[in-house]
Formats: C-alpha cells, structure tokens, sequence
C-alpha cells in the first residue's frame, strides 16, 4: 500500500508540474507607469506612441501585459507616494517619463527596474554611473535638451534676422534656461525669462510676453508645455508672436517653427527598453540611449498668418512643411 501511494503521489506531482509551469508563464507581467498629467490624457501622443511601440514587440495592453498608471496631476510632490504604492504593487518594471520622477523611484527602490526618459545630465546628476555602463537599475533614453536649445536660437534668428529680443518660456529647468541665456548672448539677443509652473499661469505669462517688446518665443522642452500643446499654441498664435518649439506636435498643431527630437519616437523606445527588461536583461547591462534624429517642421500656414516669409535656406532643411 505504501508502494501504491508513493507511485500516486509521484504521478500527481508529474502531472501537476506542467500546469505549475503553464500557470507561472501564464503570469501577465506589470509595468508602472509615472505620469506628470490627469488620466484625461489617456489619449496623449506619448501614451499612444508607448502602446504602438508595445504592440509591434507583440504585447497587448491588458491581455499580456498590464500598465499601472499613476498619475501625479501635476504635483511633482507626489512622486514619492505614486512610486511607494508602485513598489508596494511589485510590479515589474516602472516607466519614468521626466526626470523629478526617475530622481523619486531612484530613491525609492534598488530592485525593481526603472526605464526613464528623462531631459537631464543623468551622470551629472548621479541617476546613472554612466551612459555606457549605467550600472545600477535604471536605463532609458536621455534627451539631452540643453545641448539644442542653442539651435532653436539661432533658427528663429535664422527666419527674423533682426530680431533682438526674445522670450524664452520655460518650468525652471536651469540647465536648458543657462544654455539659453548663453546662446542670447552669443548671438547678440535680449532673453527674457519668463516662468510657468502651473496650466494657469500659460495666458497671464503670454500676456506679459505679447506687451513686452520680445519679436519671438522659444520654448522650452516641459512636460507642462508637451502636456497643454494646443492650448499653448492657441495662446502665442493669438498674439502673433513668432515661436519656436521643441517638439513636432506643436507645429502640427498651428505653432510656427518645430526642432527636437521625436517624443512619440522616444515613447516607442522605451517600449523596447521594457521588453528587454521583462525578457531578462537587467538595466545595468542596456546603455542608456540618446535621440539620434532631430526634425525640423515648419507650418507655413501659420507663418503666412503672421506675414512672415521663411527663408529658402530654411525651407530646404525642413523634414517637413505644413502648408
């Protein structure tokens, strides 16, 4: 008898092991997602961009793989809690897309891998050992935004060679203001600094700008102004301020002058960075990335409303014109 029933154990145990395994393969893995917006951009060129670049590597969003997203409602002093409920969660990946929330989930977890796409010296700022070797758990894509916002001075110079002063937009990001200011000096523009931290603040900020006497705005690369960039379009068309933008969305909006890089292209790359991690890679082994590809995108219905000709120099260079 005893015989017997060791021979049912063993063959319970056979057949039960597949299904274990089945199950445990079967686990739909989870991936945290840090948002600076509300849940109302679930439809956001990023967001969208993110789930396209998921679907090519052949997950589906809340069938192989589900996205936990925290939305901070633009309150960066909820990261920490956002991140906390995210580590308590124990998912399995976490998406950063700005740089407060990567500096917040760094601070917060050493084990669960962190994907960021942040617009910041990374190593300068401790997040990783190097872009190499970034060592520790966290990897991404870097827009490195300081380094070009020299290059949207010198386009808007390009298009109104007499242009003298210029507002530059931006949320405090004191690195790309600095690169800023030093790109006014050296081509011989006035910069006036003009800061926005809230939604509310855009029109009274504008305002300011459109009665000073900047001929043009830059704007700088914010999530704010990613998040709002119809409204922040609507807002500088209406005073007919020339304006540059770090970011094609924004020309394809209406807005006069887009250079940057691709944000739907980084979204879609860190989609990579995701599928890697949850097939084992560990983020100190992936080199964090950087935009490789910048596009310039002119809207010509916007400048022809503004009474402006774009110079055949530009043009040439355009990767696209919005006519």
């Amino acid at each position: 008898m005893r015989v017997i029933g060791l021979a049912v154990v063993l063959t319970l145990g056979l057949s039960l092991a597949p299904l274990a395994a089945q199950a445990q393969q079967a686990r739909v893995p989870r991936v945290g997602l840090l948002m600076p917006g509300t849940a109302q951009e679930q439809t956001s060129l990023s967001l969208l961009a993110l789930r396209e670049g998921l679907r090519d590597l052949g997950y589906a969003e809340g069938k192989t793989l589900t996205i936990e997203y925290r939305w901070a409602e633009s309150r960066t002093d909820r990261w920490a809690e956002l991140v906390a409920d995210l580590v308590a969660s124990k998912v399995d990946v976490i998406l950063s897309p700005v740089t407060s929330s990567t500096v917040a989930a760094r601070r917060a977890t050493n084990n669960i891998p962190i994907v960021m796409m942040a617009n910041a010296d990374v190593v300068e700022e401790g997040i990783v050992q190097s872009l190499a070797r970034p060592g520790g758990n966290i990897t991404g894509v870097v827009i490195l935004t300081s380094e070009i916002v020299g290059k949207r001075f010198e386009l808007l110079q390009e298009v109104l060679p007499r242009i003298r002063r210029v507002a530059y937009l931006h949320s405090g990001g004191k690195r790309e203001k600095s690169a800023a200011e030093q790109a006014g000096r050296r081509l011989g523009i006035q910069v006036e600094s003009l800061e926005v931290h809230t939604q509310t603040d855009l029109e009274g900020v504008l305002e300011a700008a459109a009665r000073s006497s900047a001929a043009g705005i830059v704007v700088g690369s914010a999530p704010l102004f990613h998040r709002n960039n119809y409204r922040v379009v609507q807002l500088i068309n209406a005073r007919r301020l020339p304006a540059i933008f770090f970011d094609r969305g924004f020309a394809e909006a209406g807005g006069f002058i887009a250079y940057g890089a691709s944000i739907a292209a980084v979204w879609r790359r860190a989609a990579v960075f995701v599928d890697k991690i949850l097939k084992g890679a560990k983020p100190a082994d992936l080199p964090v990335e950087q935009p490789t590809k910048f596009e310039l995108v002119i809207n010509l219905k916007t400048a022809k409303a503004l009474g402006l000709t774009i110079p055949q120099s530009v043009l040439g260079r355009a990767d696209q014109v919005i006519e």
